[in-house]
């Protein structure tokens, strides 16, 4: 199986259905960086409103105008063109005069903020994102959506890898499963990556669909290995789900986890371990290949709770929701706990 569609919900969405990004002003994502600038350095960093711009080509934009290489701007992630988007770009102006940044606002572009820093903006440096995304075309039973809105706020949502991270149609999926059964290898690193990246996204998420099917996936198992909430590497052996372990789950301080394949043992032991090589018996082939790449075992949490989430209905069929995510989420794990949600603009950018 690598139909997305069919990976198990926690929520009932009978008959709930809504659009999202009918307009790009019913998406709103802000960046949250994990530090402070420090004011001082040789590097500008710019903090931008852009509306219908992508990302690189804002980047290739910048660069011109500052007139410095395309690699002296950075930036942490990819936004989507089609939003209301706030992100961070660093230039390095070492032995170069500042431009007046009021002259490449417009439309579609402005600076909202400016700081000086001692080094570039390098990719993955986030400290979370903001979102606030409103959904029109409301369909379904209000009390339906209101009851699932109050289990997001409660409990969290499973932490899926989206559909997005697999390609149009689940394509790099299909190249990942040629490859590792004896076809080629890709020849660009870019794409090279993403296809490993999609594989080992996909074993995660038949894992954590199983755990969702078996109602355990905001639960222990004995032998899971736990993560600690706010940080992305202090995990810990929970041997037994004893009092102790449901009480720190319950109060959102740690969470149970799922694989990354890679090469070494598994380090979750006992139930946790006997599930997850039952479901991916079957992807031996793939666990021997990512193995064989020399990537490591690595375990990703099964839950998300969006911090400070809200939700409004208005009048016209439409709701906005607001929450914040760490980096490495997905809104679309929020939005799919809600209802069956039609992208307008057909976008595939991770969000």
């Amino acid at each position: 199986m690598m139909d997305f569609s069919q990976l198990h919900r926690v929520a009932d969405i009978a008959g709930c259905q809504a659009t999202i990004r009918a307009t790009e002003a019913d998406f709103h994502v802000a960046e949250q960086l994990p530090f402070t600038p420090e004011g001082v350095g040789s590097h500008v960093w710019l903090y931008v409103q852009k509306i219908g711009t992508n990302t690189d080509w804002l980047s290739q934009q910048i660069a011109r105008f500052a007139n410095v290489s395309p690699v002296a701007v950075g930036y942490a992630g990819l936004k989507d063109r089609h939003a209301v988007t706030c992100q961070w770009f660093s230039v390095n102006l070492q032995g170069l005069p500042e431009p007046d940044w009021s002259q490449i606002e417009g439309p579609e572009l402005t600076i909202l903020k400016k700081v000086r820093h001692s080094k570039k903006l390098k990719r993955g440096a986030l400290g979370g994102n903001q979102f606030k995304l409103r959904l029109t075309q409301i369909q379904g039973d209000k009390a339906l959506w209101q009851a699932n809105l109050e289990r997001v706020a409660k409990y969290g949502v499973p932490n899926y890898f989206a559909e997005q991270r697999f390609g149009r149609q689940g394509l790099n999926l299909v190249k990942a499963n040629d490859w590792f059964n004896g076809g080629p290898a890709p020849q660009k690193k870019n794409q090279r990556s993403m296809i490993i990246s999609a594989a080992r996204s996909w074993l995660y998420n038949l894992v954590l669909s199983e755990r969702i099917k078996q109602q355990n996936w905001n639960q222990a198992l004995a032998g899971d290995i736990m993560l600690l909430s706010g940080t992305r590497a202090s995990y810990f052996l929970a041997e037994a789900a004893d009092d102790v372990i449901e009480k720190r789950l319950l109060e959102m301080d740690i969470h149970p986890t799922g694989p990354l394949w890679g090469k070494g043992e598994a380090p979750n032991k006992l139930q946790s371990l006997a599930l997850e090589n039952e479901v991916l018996a079957d992807w031996s082939q793939w666990q021997t290949s990512l193995e064989g790449l020399g990537l490591s075992h690595e375990r990703r949490a099964l839950r998300l709770f969006p911090e400070n989430f809200t939700w409004e209905f208005s009048d016209d069929d439409s709701l906005t929701i607001a929450f914040d995510l760490p980096p490495g989420s997905y809104a679309t794990a929020v939005l799919r706990e809600l209802a069956l949600i039609t992208d307008a603009s057909g976008s595939k950018t991770d969000i």
